[in-house]
């Protein structure tokens, strides 16, 4: 049984027939990776919605809403609470340094120190303690922006320069 259409054409049925069998075999695979797609989307949908009906799904969400508002306050408030620690500790004298010496050449075990403690801005002192066999004296001189306005001595220059270079990084100077 020739047709005169595909003889006309100059088609052999045969390739005709096996190009739908190769579209009908394509759309084939195709449903079942639909299919397989669709049995997945429907399992995690019904764990989804277990045991849950449209109410409870809305109170659940509402929860968890307000949870998020709680967090989100929370975080504010631990912002205004770092806040004011940077700011208390930009008051503090949290660079220090300890340099110890010899005040005298027959006193021995370097029991006089020159201690400098400094803010953030290089603000703050330098206690110089000289240890003698009289006694003990000790100096203060203030610090601005890391200079002195009274003349330091080695011992308190050196302190100073270590005061000034601690926590360099932490401050990005």
């Amino acid at each position: 049984m020739e047709s005169k259409i595909l003889s006309a054409i100059g088609i052999d049925p045969g390739i005709i027939l096996i190009i739908v069998l190769v579209a009908i075999l394509f759309i084939f695979m195709y449903l079942i990776k639909v299919s397989m797609t669709m049995s997945r989307f429907m399992k995690k949908y019904k764990t989804f919605m277990r045991g849950q009906d449209g109410i409870s799904l809305e109170r659940s969400f509402i929860n968890k809403f307000n949870e998020l508002d709680t967090l989100s306050e929370n975080s504010k408030n631990h912002m205004e609470e770092i806040r004011r620690l940077k700011e208390v500790q930009n008051l503090t004298l949290n660079k220090t340094a300890i340099v110890k010496y010899d005040a005298f050449k027959e006193m021995g075990g370097k029991l006089s120190f020159a201690l400098a403690m400094l803010d953030k801005d290089n603000n703050g002192f330098v206690l110089n303690a000289i240890h003698s066999r009289e006694g003990c004296y000790t100096y203060i001189k203030e610090i601005v922006k890391g200079e002195s306005y009274i003349v330091l001595g080695e011992e308190e220059k050196e302190a100073l320069r270590q005061a000034v270079n601690a926590h360099n990084e932490l401050y990005n100077i």
